[in-house]
């Protein structure tokens, strides 16, 4: 019987090996966006759902397609419009008539959701109670359809995509669903040369389809590899520093973000800057978790789980600029024992 810490060590070695072939393999397709495509794959490493967000053109429906012929897993793609309704997501009970004892039974069609992984384009398009039946499938990996549980495949993921700008016909995605994503991912433009490089790609005749790197076994010895790295109390309490210094509804919070935050970030948000982390020092190389795996990490975890007010706005201050001011302010030496975060000193 071989040995669970040899186990993990050796998929662990591989991971950085697929990752490294996985960014080749979607760089045929897609141009730039390094940042982009890491989060991407962190999330895909630690299990969890990531939600890209950008205004229309920049390949995120093409980089999450590709992605998802980089494995050896089933995808479905479902384009969310106004008129989806749950039952489309979900699937439905359908009454069948057998044609040799005419006996009438209900048996469960399964809809598009039963798959590994999951494209929801353009999720903010579909009405809240369309929204609302991908609630129980992200959080329990199943779906409950008349009382009956049908569990979905594993690995399962969701990654989603929204438009920014648009208002009319979007319906934003409430805080308790937003939460279920583990990352919100910006996707930036393209540099200059990077939509010099576009434009040669995709109004030539060389097109060149993503191979498949990884399996869904391999995928999932992966993912139980990183949750099995160890992280020091010296890393959790920073990470316990970070997320509830955002609450200002708690006697925790730090000062600075009183004017500017009317809620902060919940459990999820450490439980996710810890996985995230991990994820993060795996690919680097490394067997052991550091504060600046947390740190790089922050970002896409905690920008929609802060909920700014009207005088942040005023002040053009951003979730993305609030969190560098939180990184800046919290000492990363700093210890949660005290009750209280850690704050640089003037």
């Amino acid at each position: 019987m071989a040995d669970p810490s040899e186990t993990v060590s050796s998929a662990l070695a591989r991971l950085r090996d697929v990752h490294a072939r996985m960014k080749t393999e979607l760089h045929h397709v897609i141009v730039g966006q390094d940042r982009v495509i890491d989060e991407l794959l962190i999330a895909v490493l630690t299990r969890g759902h990531c939600l890209l967000v950008g205004v229309p053109g920049l390949a995120k429906t093409l980089l999450i397609s590709s992605l998802a012929r980089t494995m050896d897993l089933s995808f479905n793609r479902i384009q969310f419009t106004p008129d989806l309704m749950p039952s489309d997501i979900t699937g439905n009970e359908l009454l069948q008539i057998d044609p040799e004892t005419s006996e009438r039974r209900f048996q469960f069609a399964k809809g598009p959701i039963f798959a590994n992984v999951i494209l929801a384009d353009e999720i903010n398009r579909t009405p809240p109670k369309t929204q609302a039946a991908l609630l129980e499938s992200m959080m329990e990996r199943q779906v409950t359809i008349a009382g009956e549980r049908h569990p979905l495949p594993e690995p399962f993921f969701v990654l989603a995509t929204q438009n920014p700008i648009e208002q009319e016909g979007t319906y934003p995605l409430p805080e308790a669903q937003l939460d279920r994503f583990m990352f919100m991912v910006h996707v930036p433009y393209p540099t200059v040369d990077e939509e010099r490089e576009i434009l040669r790609r995709t109004t030539g005749g060389d097109v060149r389809e993503p191979s498949v790197v990884l399996t869904g076994e391999e995928l999932i010895a992966m993912q139980t590899a990183v949750r099995a790295m160890p992280a020091s109390d010296h890393v959790l309490d920073y990470a316990l520093s970070i997320t509830r210094g955002t609450r200002v509804r708690s006697d925790e919070p730090l000062e600075f973000l009183r004017d500017w935050v009317t809620w902060g970030a919940g459990p999820r948000a450490s439980q996710f800057l810890v996985l995230g982390a991990k994820a993060h020092a795996a690919i680097a190389g490394r067997s052991h978790v550091a504060v600046e795996d947390v740190r790089a990490v922050a970002h896409p975890v905690l920008r929609h789980r802060i909920v700014t007010n009207f005088s942040a706005a005023a002040e053009g201050m951003t979730s993305d600029r609030i969190i560098d001011r939180l990184l800046d302010e919290v000492d990363p030496g700093a210890l949660v024992g005290s009750g209280l975060p850690g704050v640089q000193s003037s």
